[in-house]
């Protein structure tokens, strides 16, 4: 069963099999959203996805930034990713023709950042989310 399903802008529909949320800045004690700090965020959360799921391609939409301080301090500019941090599995038909539709399936673990605490569904998903390449990122694999 999945938790939803998502029309890519190529016309494929792909299921949401398992999704994982969390607050971007949730359990940062000092300091403030900039740069290094980010890269640090955005890079962990990669390798928390290519951890729980070794088998599956992983791939990172690249996220979007808020720059609401001009002023720099210390590490550079407040630069603020979305509040919610995302890491989900996806499946869909497989990729490869003339493999068998019935025993095959292809799948993506994909991480993203968005602002809303929402099930991504339809067509209603974030532009970049069903912006997703699948063709070229997605791996078949056998039922």
């Amino acid at each position: 069963m999945s938790l939803s399903r998502i029309s890519l802008m190529s016309g494929r529909s792909v299921e949401l099999t398992e999704l994982r949320m969390s607050s971007t800045y949730g359990g940062m004690l000092e300091g403030y959203p900039c740069k290094p700090i980010n890269d640090m965020k955005v890079s962990s959360l990669h390798r928390q996805a290519a951890r729980a799921f070794p088998s599956t391609p992983v791939h990172l939409v690249p996220p979007s930034y808020e720059y609401p301080d001009e002023t720099a301090g210390a590490f550079g500019p407040v630069e603020v990713l979305p509040g919610v941090a995302c890491i989900g599995t996806f499946r869909s038909a497989a990729i490869a023709l003339g493999l068998d539709a019935v025993l095959h399936r292809s799948a993506l673990a994909v991480v993203w950042f968005q602002t809303v605490l929402d099930v991504p569904s339809g067509e209603n998903a974030d532009f970049a989310l069903r912006s997703i390449r699948w063709e070229e990122l997605a791996q078949d694999h056998e039922l």
